[in-house]
């Protein structure tokens, strides 16, 4: 017996999806208190993508944390991968969009534009999120890098390896004992 099977046995049994989806939630608590500290500590205001990719991670972490509390059964543990991995895309997406713009050649970046509590002030939710995704001047700025990676390339991989792990711990671990809906 390889040693992979013992784990492969206990995610088909379902007997990590409890503790897994647990890690997941406390990942994106961590995450979001470093953003956190980025914030006041560090004094690095963050961008409309920036807060957009803090809703997003927090999603993630509040459907882990539903998962975990819920624990389902069949075809609960499909929702739970499904709207899991929705969130890690759309957060993965709005990540790869500010990597764009950090990207692009200088002078070549959108003008900055007002912030964002001032335009959800004047301009409808989704005229914001339009406006936002666009990006601007300040979201393509590196002003802060750990290991050669900017903050938006780490969420980027952060969102895609807790997306991948809530969508496999929820799907794979269904205990065959499990027939029960929901």
């Amino acid at each position: 017996m390889s040693g992979g099977q013992p784990l492969r046995a206990a995610l088909a049994r379902g007997a990590l999806r409890r503790p897994l989806n647990l890690a997941g939630f406390l990942i994106c608590a961590a995450l979001l208190g470093f953003a956190v500290y980025a914030q006041f500590d560090l004094h690095l205001d963050p961008c409309p993508l920036c807060i957009f990719q803090r809703i997003g991670i927090a999603s993630i972490g509040v459907l882990f944390l539903l998962a975990t509390l819920h624990h389902p059964r069949r075809w609960g543990g499909t929702v739970y991968a499904v709207l899991i991995g929705v969130a890690a895309l759309a957060t993965l997406a709005v990540a790869a969009r500010q990597i764009y713009l950090q990207h692009l050649p200088p002078g070549s970046v959108p003008s900055c534009g007002a912030p964002l509590s001032v335009m959800l002030q004047f301009m409808s939710v989704t005229d914001v999120i339009r406006k936002v995704l666009t990006g601007s001047g300040e979201c393509g700025i590196v002003n802060w890098t750990f290991l050669g990676l900017a903050m938006s390339e780490w969420v980027l991989l952060w969102a895609l390896a807790l997306g991948a792990i809530g969508v496999l711990v929820n799907l794979r671990a269904l205990r065959p004992a499990d027939s029960r809906a929901g």
